[in-house]
């Protein structure tokens, strides 16, 4: 997708930026006015699956497109069914319970990623990751404590369907992982993954339709959706995909983690929803345990170098 050359600096900075686009789920779905459910879900993952036909036509080709998805092989339909559990529980547990509730339950996928890493590639991970991983949870966990809903059954129903988002995000980076260090080693090329993702939002939508009638949507809520669709899941997941030849699959994840943080900004501007102090301290120590990773795996580097 990128023509430059991806280098860890320049791949870092798209997935902040991915992340930044990725965080204005929470504001966005706050204003739908009779959208719900797996209506939503449906609208979003088919504004999604309609941009990534026009995106990945202009950077493949739609012979080149269609021919990578039938020989995708079993890892693109792998991918494509995490990115399809991931873009559905996302969805449809931020409609059940709240957008915080949503997001603790995210915290955790770096924990899941560095577990699946290690497990399935054997990736022992540095100290200074586990470190960060450990802090940026703590972080998140300060912010939004306070406010995880207790004993409404429908936000403990949202809170197990948000697991679905670091479970399939965990075993998606890993395999990406696995796919580039095996180009990597020089025993097979990597199939292009960024398909996959279409194929996610196909799946993703099919599932949700025949669960979405009676429909309700207004035109401004499809107008909200089609944002979604397309500046929030579509081109963000197609950097991440990209981006992921350059990063490990617990940096992915762990960077990941600033949508938390972002996401609180624009419910601040975009809902007027003033960040409490633990909020603040919590952000602050997920930036610290974010920078502190990246910068001491640059001086790491260095030194080697």
């Amino acid at each position: 997708m990128l023509k430059f050359e991806m280098t860890h600096r320049r791949a870092v900075g798209l997935m902040v930026l991915v992340t930044l686009m990725w965080s204005i789920a929470g504001v966005v779905s706050r204003q739908f006015e009779a959208a719900g459910g797996f209506e939503v879900t449906f609208w979003r993952s088919a504004f999604n699956a309609l941009a990534l036909v026009i995106l990945l036509s202009l950077l493949r080709g739609p012979a080149t497109l269609w021919r990578s998805i039938r020989e995708g092989g079993a890892a693109l339909w792998v991918s494509g069914v995490c990115w399809s559990v991931m873009f559905t529980a996302f969805m449809l547990a931020i409609t059940m319970t709240t957008v915080a509730n949503v997001l603790v339950t995210m915290a955790v996928a770096p924990l899941f990623t560095a577990l699946a890493a290690r497990v399935a590639l054997g990736h022992r991970l540095p100290a200074r990751t586990m470190g960060a991983i450990a802090l940026a949870a703590a972080g998140i966990a300060w912010m939004y404590g306070h406010e995880v809903a207790g004993g409404d059954p429908r936000h403990i129903a949202g809170t197990v369907v948000a697991l679905g988002v670091p479970l399939a995000a965990a075993v998606n980076w890993t395999l990406l992982q696995h796919l580039r260090q095996r180009s990597a080693a020089g025993s097979t090329p990597a199939p292009d993954m960024l398909p996959a993702v279409l194929v996610g939002a196909v799946l993703s939508a099919a599932v949700a339709l025949p669960l979405s009638f009676p429909m309700q949507a207004t035109a401004s809520d499809l107008g909200w959706l089609a944002l979604l669709g397309t500046f929030q899941l579509a081109i963000p997941c197609l950097i991440a995909v990209s981006v992921s030849r350059a990063l490990s699959a617990p940096e992915v994840s762990l960077l990941a983690l600033l949508e938390v943080v972002f996401g609180v900004a624009w419910a601040w501007v975009g809902a007027g929803e003033s960040p409490s102090l633990q909020v603040l301290a919590g952000g602050g120590l997920v930036l610290v345990a974010l920078a502190g990773n990246e910068l001491l795996g640059l001086r790491r580097k260095a030194v080697a170098a």
